[in-house]
């Protein structure tokens, strides 16, 4: 197991990336990987990013921005003013253009659409509402039912060797009033570091802060669980940003 504590994103993608990168077989079996809300330290090191987006662009691979919106989608949620009603509302709108726009990714669905529009359930499969109207309601609701499902085996356990949606299986959410903070957990069963490692971290970050948001509290920490964290690359295709990104992760904070 190999475990990364941290208060910036990029350092903590990053010390997972150099681990996948030197280790034999480039996986790591499992990896935890928390991100702290550390006010005195920045989310993100700019360096470490545009170098990530750089080799992703220089592959053919999506943006960093463009994998975290399939888990959040930041532009709605600005356009929305900070109405949830209305952003559930656009992203509906929207799901048809998303689709054409990736259909060799996005025609088995994206993550943020399996939360607001599971296809079943209350609230319309709107998982994220239905939480949050729960947590509305009443006090003592039981921290069991803070938590959202991806992975459906009625639409997921297909006979196809590779599918590549969704790794995310469920991700969960634990508010503690006395502290006014909120904890964020996801747990993926495989998940491809190099490709799309950052993109989701950032998107379940901006989905934690969201979710605080509305509860009324502050996002403390998000922490990722992944069965099986391959580097998602050759390694002669990384090797490059490996340069750039092991200095970070060696620095002192």
């Amino acid at each position: 197991m190999f475990t990364v504590d941290e208060p910036n994103l990029s350092r903590a993608w990053g010390k997972a990336l150099v681990a996948a990168y030197d280790v034999t077989g480039n996986e790591i079996a499992p990896l935890v990987l928390n991100i702290q809300n550390n006010a005195d330290d920045a989310m993100e090191t700019p360096e470490i990013r545009s170098a990530l987006d750089a080799a992703l662009m220089n592959c053919g691979y999506q943006s960093v921005q463009t994998v975290a919106n399939t888990i959040f989608p930041t532009s709605l949620w600005r356009m929305s003013s900070g109405d949830r009603t209305r952003l559930f509302s656009l992203y509906e709108k929207c799901l048809p253009r998303l689709h054409k726009l990736e259909p060799q990714l996005n025609n088995r669905g994206l993550y943020f659409e399996r939360l607001v529009a599971f296809g079943r359930g209350p609230k319309n499969g709107n998982q994220l509402d239905f939480i949050l109207e729960l947590n509305d309601s009443r006090k003592g609701v039981i921290r069991s039912k803070f938590q959202a499902s991806i992975f459906d085996p009625e639409r997921d356990h297909v006979r196809a060797a590779r599918t590549g949606f969704p790794c995310l299986q469920h991700v969960s959410f634990v508010p503690n009033r006395k502290t006014s903070e909120l904890s964020m957990n996801a747990f993926y069963a495989t998940q491809l570091l190099f490709q799309k490692g950052y993109g989701n971290c950032l998107g379940l970050w901006r989905l934690g802060e969201f979710m605080a948001g509305e509860m009324g509290l502050r996002l403390k920490n998000l922490t990722c669980v992944v069965g099986v964290e391959m580097l998602g690359a050759t390694k002669t295709k990384v090797a490059d940003l490996v340069k750039v990104v092991r200095p970070f992760t060696t620095q002192q904070v």
